[in-house]
Order: C-alpha cells, then sequence, then structure tokens
C-alpha cells in the first residue's frame, strides 16, 4: 500500500518584526485614530485607499462607533463613470484579454470642478474624515493612513462581485474585463499614487479580512520591509483552478477540497502576491510589490534596477495537468512585437522544469519540420472558426519528459505542457501575455470558450524553431560547472538574448552562495526541507521545504543552503534563478 504524502509547504510564510504592534478591530482603531487627531491638534484623518478596498464598510464602521464626526467620500469628485470610461478605452481596448500600457495618474480621474466644491465642505476647526481614492491630494494636510490591499486579494473580490474598478459601479462587469482594466490602468494609477506619498504616510490599514482590520505605524511597516530586505523571504503563494488543472498541488500543498482541481501555484509573482509581516500581536497583510517599489536598487541590485526600474523580472509559478489535461497550444511574442502593440519593454521568455511527470508525459515544444506555416495557420483558424479539433501533432512536436529535465522556451516557440506532468515555470514577469492558439476543444470553469488568439500569434510564431533546433537549444541544455565532495553545480538554463539564468545545485552537504549583487530566485525541487543560514550570522536560519519558492535580496550578499531536518544525510536538489547581467535588455 502506497505510503500517503504529508504535506510539510508552509502557505502563509511571513517575515517577523519584533517589537512592533498592531491595533487590531474597528472599536480599537478608531479610538486610536482619534486619540492621535486630538494629540496631533489635527482636524482631518485622511484614508486613502488602493482599489478593492470596501470604502463603504469603512464609513458604516465610523458612522457606528463616532457617529459624530462627518466623513467626506473622495469618490462624489472623480469624474463620471461615462466619462472615465471613455478616457481608459484606448488602453483597455475591446480585447477580451490585451491592452495597452500609458501613463495616466490619479489626477486624470478626478473632476476638478467635483475637488473644489468638496473642498469648500471641508473645514479645518471640526474633526473629519476624507476617505478614497486620492484622498490625500484633496486633504493634503491631515493625517494620512493608507488603506492598501494586494491584486490577488482584489481578483477574489472581482470574482465574488465585490470589487470595481476606479470610478466606476461595474462590481457585476465580467472577471475578464474586471481583470484587464486593473492590469492595464488601476493598478498602474493607483501605484504610482501610492509610491508618490509613500513618505507622507503615517498608518497602514490592512483590511483584507474585513471584520478583522489592523492598523501599523508607518515606521512598523518600514522596518518590515527593511527586515525582508536582509534575509531570505517568500511570499504568499496563492493557488487557482483551470480546466486543465490536476491533482498534484492539492496534495503537496495541502491545499481545501472544493475546487475541481489547482491549475496554477503562484509562488512568486510580487506584482500579485502579498507579504505577511508578523508582529508581537497580529499579522498584517501588505502587497509584496510595496517592497519592489520602495527599495528596488537593495532587493533587485544596482544593475538590474538601472535594466528595468522598480519592477522585478522573475516570475516562479507551477503548473499542475497531473490527471488532468494539456495547456493551451500557446506562444509569446518578441520584444519589438509587445512593446509596439501593448507599450510593454519586455516579453515572456521562459522554461519548462520539470517537477514530477507520470510515464508517457510529453512537451509540446517547437514545430515539426515539414510544417508549412501557411497551412498550419490555416487549420488553427479552421477548428476554432468550427469548434472543431486542431491536429496539433501534426505540426508541434512532441518530447517525453522526466522529472527534472529542464525545457527552454524563448519567446515565439510554439509550446505547451502536456497532461500528467508538473511545471515549475520560470519566466520573466509579463506574464498576461499569452497568445493561445488552441484549447483542445473545451470550455473555460465559466462554461465558455477561452479567448483564443491567432490574430496575434501567427505574428509571433518563429518558424524556424523546428525539430533540430529545439533538440539542440532548448532541451536539457545542462551543463556540470563544479563539483566537489557532496554536491555540484550546474547551468540548467540560458539561451542567446535570455537575462534569467538557472542553476541546479545537488548537495549533501553546505554549499556557500553569493548573489553577485543581484536577486536570487530559488526552489527546493528536490528533498523535504533545507536551511539558508548567512555565514556571518546577519539574519537567523530560514528553513524551506519542498517546492517552496524563495527570493534572497540582492542586498543580502552571501548564504549557504544545507540539508535540513528529515532531509538531513539526504541529497536534495536547489534551482537557483538570477539575472545575468551579460544579458540585460538595452532600453
Amino acid at each position: 500500500m502506497k505510503q500517503q504524502y504529508i504535506s510539510n509547504y508552509d502557505k502563509a510564510p511571513f517575515v517577523v518584526v519584533q517589537n512592533e504592534q498592531a491595533i487590531v478591530g474597528w472599536k480599537s482603531i478608531i479610538e486610536f485614530l482619534l486619540a492621535q487627531l486630538a494629540d496631533s491638534g489635527n482636524k482631518q484623518l485622511v484614508i486613502d485607499t488602493y482599489q478593492g478596498v470596501k470604502i463603504s464598510s469603512i464609513i458604516q464602521q465610523w458612522a457606528s462607533l463616532a457617529p459624530d464626526i462627518k466623513v467626506f467620500d473622495t469618490r462624489q469628485a472623480l469624474k463620471d463613470a461615462a466619462t472615465i470610461e471613455k478616457m481608459v478605452h484606448p488602453y483597455v481596448t475591446d480585447h477580451p484579454i490585451f491592452g495597452k500600457m500609458n501613463d495616466l495618474s490619479i489626477e486624470d480621474f478626478l473632476d476638478q470642478e467635483k475637488v473644489a466644491q468638496l473642498k469648500t465642505q471641508l473645514n479645518n476647526n471640526e474633526r473629519q474624515i476624507i476617505i478614497g481614492p486620492a484622498a490625500s491630494l484633496i486633504a493634503p494636510n491631515g493625517l494620512l493612513v493608507y488603506a492598501d490591499m494586494a491584486r490577488w486579494e482584489i481578483q477574489l473580490r472581482f470574482k465574488r462581485n465585490e470589487a470595481t474598478s476606479l470610478g466606476s459601479n461595474n462590481k457585476n462587469a465580467s472577471f475578464g474585463y474586471l481583470y484587464r482594466r486593473s492590469f492595464f490602468v488601476d493598478w498602474r494609477v493607483l501605484d504610482r499614487h501610492k509610491q508618490n506619498i509613500f513618505h507622507s504616510i503615517q498608518f497602514w490599514l490592512d483590511t483584507t479580512v474585513q471584520d478583522q482590520p489592523k492598523l501599523v505605524r508607518h515606521d512598523a511597516m518600514v522596518k518590515g520591509l527593511e527586515r525582508a530586505l536582509r534575509q531570505p523571504f517568500r511570499v504568499v503563494p496563492y493557488f487557482d483552478p483551470g480546466p486543465w488543472g490536476g491533482q498534484w498541488l492539492k496534495q503537496v500543498c495541502d491545499l481545501p477540497d472544493g475546487p475541481p482541481n489547482y491549475a496554477w501555484a503562484f509562488d512568486c509573482v510580487p506584482e500579485e502576491n502579498s507579504l505577511l509581516l508578523k508582529l508581537d500581536n497580529a499579522t498584517i497583510e501588505i502587497p509584496s510589490i510595496n517592497l519592489v517599489h520602495e527599495y528596488p536598487q537593495h532587493l533587485l541590485g544596482e544593475k538590474v534596477y538601472q535594466a528595468f526600474g522598480a519592477y522585478f523580472p522573475i516570475r516562479f509559478d507551477f503548473l499542475d495537468t497531473m490527471d488532468g489535461g494539456n495547456l493551451s497550444l500557446q506562444v509569446h511574442p518578441l520584444k519589438e512585437y509587445i512593446k509596439e502593440q501593448f507599450g510593454m519593454p519586455l516579453t515572456q521568455d521562459e522554461s519548462y522544469y520539470i517537477m514530477d511527470a507520470k510515464e508517457g508525459a510529453v512537451v509540446y515544444l517547437g514545430l515539426k519540420d515539414d510544417v508549412e506555416p501557411e497551412q498550419m495557420i490555416k487549420d488553427l483558424e479552421y477548428a476554432y472558426e468550427n469548434a472543431t479539433a486542431f491536429d496539433a501533432d501534426k505540426y508541434v512536436a512532441k518530447w517525453p519528459i522526466k522529472k527534472h529535465d529542464h525545457y527552454l522556451i524563448p519567446a515565439g516557440t510554439v509550446h505547451c505542457s502536456g497532461t500528467d506532468s508538473v511545471v515549475l515555470e520560470i519566466s520573466a514577469t509579463p506574464y498576461i501575455f499569452t497568445f493561445k492558439l488552441y484549447d483542445w476543444e473545451r470550455m473555460g470553469l465559466d462554461g465558455k470558450p477561452r479567448p483564443i488568439s491567432i490574430d496575434h500569434g501567427k505574428n509571433a510564431i518563429q518558424w524556424n524553431r523546428r525539430t533540430q533546433y529545439s533538440k539542440e537549444n532548448l532541451i536539457n541544455k545542462i551543463t556540470v560547472l563544479s563539483e566537489g565532495e557532496g554536491w555540484r553545480e550546474e547551468r540548467t538554463g540560458l539561451y542567446e538574448g535570455f537575462f534569467i539564468e538557472t542553476r541546479r545545485y545537488w548537495m549533501s552537504t553546505q554549499t556557500h552562495h553569493t548573489t553577485n549583487d543581484v536577486v536570487n530566485v530559488l526552489n527546493l525541487v528536490e528533498g523535504r526541507e533545507a536551511v539558508i543560514e548567512s555565514p556571518t550570522q546577519a539574519f537567523e536560519p530560514f528553513v524551506v521545504h519542498y517546492a517552496e519558492t524563495f527570493i534572497v535580496p540582492a542586498s543580502v550578499k552571501e548564504y549557504t543552503i544545507r540539508p535540513y531536518g528529515e532531509s538531513e544525510g539526504k541529497e536534495i536538489a536547489v534551482l537557483k534563478a538570477f539575472i545575468n547581467t551579460h544579458n540585460l535588455p538595452k532600453n
């Protein structure tokens, strides 16, 4: 009888912030903020908000617990929804997935006449609350609180019809529209505003769990961010089902029953993940993107920052098809195309590291030698227009896979993982730009066809990526770089022009690592446990478990890894990704 797998995967990793406390619960928070107003002599409490924050619920709490204080909602100072929709449409577009980046600001959403009218109602001689988006611009001299929200939580609220686009009352709009609008417009606008006021914020309000709000001093939050920069850390992973999803993640990550499967695990996407800060009396949840935006040089390293700006360029996620189905057949755009069409500075070059695979599992990668481009596109379009099968095996090469294989996928290469495998996908970050060519005649979990992008895809396919090219350049390009007693270092992935290099370290003893002044992203791909330590005791020992992704900031400089706990005396393997500064993209 097969022994039951016992998961040790940590779904709620945190950074410890010592000697700091949060104010917990609405009653305590309101009493505390009123006391702060009294002590400071300020009459205006300003609560600026990110998307997804339930402003009306916060107003109700104030009305219930402090009914004598007048509350002003800044949403009344925004342009009307129709005007905003017209303004953002060129960037949101009518495409079901893709929009275009832009330089809109929060000021573009404000109606200056409405702002002026609201300001005339404010009275510096009586206590008032000004709450909502851009509140700090309307009342710049008040006691400033920022109510923040991580993007994954916003997406969950979209799915529950609890959140709207900025300046719109569209909570019943399709998830696809709400996400596209946020990705291309709202998140960019609100991030710019948050960065502009970051050092003026005095308190941060966490309402991720609505009935368990937490308030923390700005200095305490900064202390937590700075602590993260001095040690390895993990962001909070999140998991999502999909039409092709499998059952491996459910077991390995100890996920709850309910969803039919788990297709994705996003355990290093700092744009959308959150970061937990464990204070003495409570744990607060903040967007991990705050760390990227405010401390990019320490986190990424100076050379990476100069190349990308305040942008985390590496993404790790899992694609689980174990007992599931094939991913959609897809291709990613070349850099020139994604910049011209969507305003993105880089594209999604990627690789598939095989975490697990059943016998007979395959990866679709590259084209067969006898493919005629016109006929392939014609057959793809026919399959889409007539909701019939496309013969992928006729056109796309299939490669048998096994655990610990590594497949490189430069942009322009047709690819997908097949059923009965688990892929650790390592990629550049513009993860929304996947051109689906064929989706195996299936519906999404909502019962509707998923969008196909043959129109863009045919402009991305590199038709010279045929069988021999894939075999020589993309499959298991593994080179032993150095080895000694109890350890071996291998390069497993780097192709011409790609800036993410991957190394694999097999070890039964301690190995020494340096960041080389660039951010390192790692995953324990073999073994139950490992411990990351500082040779100079600069940080506390950091334990990771199988399949956990962790980040080592550039500023850490050096660290060691060794088997730990259940893995002591056994061989483990760690996969590391980092920016190869010789291949940095040129702006």
